[in-house]
C-alpha cells in the first residue's frame, strides 16, 4: 500500500500546525520548575508571561510566537514505507504543506533572499524548507516539525570553533559559555534557551549534530555516556550561574537544558559547535505507518537510545 500525496500533505500540514501552536509538555513544564526557582521579579514576570502566551496560543489556536522562524524537518524514513510516485516525490509533499501553512496564517513569511531581501512564495525556495532525512529499518516515517526561532539561530556570533589540543576540556566549556552568553545578552537569543553543543567531526557535521542536540532531544535528557552527561550539567550550572536570565532582564534561569552530542574527528583539533533553541521550544513529531494510520509522538526519537 502506498501513501498517497494528498495524504501525506495534510499529515505533514498537522504536524507542522501543532508545532507553531503547541509547545511540547517538558517545555512547559520547564517553565513551571523555573518559576519555582526564580528569585528575580522580572525574570518571574517574563515567565509568567510565556506561560500566559502558551496557553492563549492553544486556546484561540493561533501560532505562540511571531516569529516562526525557519521551516525545519527532520524525517525518520523506514524502507517499508512506500509513497506515491517514490520518495522524490517529498520534497514536493513538504512544499505544499508548508505553503498551505503560511497561507493559512501558521507560518509568517520570514523567509527571503539573502542579498535582495524579497520574500519568498510561501516559505518555499531555495533549499528552504530544510528537511533532514535519516534512512531506518521501520514501515513508519517519523517526521519532526521545528518552526526553530530567527533569534536563537542567527545571534550566535560564533557558532563554531575548531579548537586546538592544548584548549582541551576547558577550552570547550569556555567556548560554549561565551557563544551562548554574547547571545542571550538583551534577550537576543530569547532565553531560557535549550543549548546543543555538538564536539568532534568536521564543520558541517558539528554543526548539525549541535543543532538537533538542541532541536529533538527534550529538555531533562540526559546523555547515555556518563562522561558527557556530567558536561552537559556542569555547562547547565555554569550557564545559569551568570545571572543573564529570561529574556536577558537578569536572573538565574538562562538555560532550561545544555544537551551534547559527539562525533569521532581529525587527530589535530577539537571541533565544537553551539546552537541554541529559543525559549518556546517548538516542535512536534508524528509517525505515518505503511497502512495510513497515525501516531502523535511526545518526543522525537531521532538518536534511537
Amino acid at each position: 500500500m502506498s501513501l498517497q500525496e494528498d495524504t501525506l500533505t495534510n499529515h505533514i500540514y498537522d504536524v507542522l500546525v501543532k508545532a507553531a501552536v503547541e509547545i511540547p509538555e517538558d517545555v512547559k513544564a520547564a517553565f513551571q520548575d523555573a518559576l519555582t526557582v526564580e528569585e528575580s521579579e522580572i525574570a518571574k514576570e517574563h515567565l509568567k508571561m510565556f506561560l500566559e502566551n502558551i496557553d492563549s496560543a492553544v486556546k484561540r489556536h493561533v501560532i505562540v510566537c511571531p516569529d516562526t522562524g525557519f521551516p525545519i524537518f527532520y524525517v525518520k524514513l523506514g524502507d517499508g514505507v512506500e509513497i506515491e510516485g517514490g520518495y522524490s516525490t517529498l520534497r514536493k509533499v513538504f512544499n505544499r504543506a508548508v505553503e498551505r501553512a503560511t497561507a493559512d496564517g501558521y507560518l509568517r513569511v520570514t523567509m527571503v533572499h539573502p542579498l535582495t531581501r524579497k520574500s519568498s512564495a510561501g516559505n518555499v525556495g531555495h533549499f528552504i524548507p530544510r528537511i533532514e532525512y535519516k534512512p531506518i529499518s521501520a514501515n513508519y516515517m517519523e517526521v519532526t516539525a521545528i518552526p526553530k526561532g530567527g533569534g536563537a539561530e542567527l545571534f550566535l556570533v560564533q557558532p563554531f570553533r575548531s579548537l586546538l589540543l592544548a584548549d582541551g576540556l576547558e577550552g570547550v566549556k569556555k567556548f560554549v559559555l561565551d557563544s551562548v552568553i554574547s547571545a542571550c545578552l538583551d534577550g537576543k537569543s530569547c532565553p531560557p534557551n535549550v543549548v546543543g553543543v555538538g564536539i568532534g567531526g568536521f564543520s558541517d557535521l558539528c554543526m548539525g549534530l549541535a543543532k538537533k542536540a538542541a532541536v529533538l532531544r527534550p529538555i531533562g535528557d540526559r546523555h547515555p555516556d556518563r562522561e558527557i552527561a556530567k558536561l552537559e550539567k556542569e555547562l547547565l550550572s555554569g550557564i545559569n550561574s551568570t545571572g543573564v536570565g529570561a529574556m536577558g532582564g537578569g536572573g538565574g534561569v538562562t538555560a532550561f537544558d545544555v544537551h551534547i552530542e559527539h562525533a569521532l574527528t581529525h587527530t589535530v583539533g577539537i571541533p565544537t559547535a553551539v546552537n541554541l533553541h529559543c525559549a518556546l521550544c517548538r516542535r512536534a513529531t508524528i509517525r505515518i505507518y505503511s497502512d495510513g494510520s497515525v501516531e502523535p509522538r511526545r518526543v522525537p526519537d531521532w538518536f534511537e537510545r
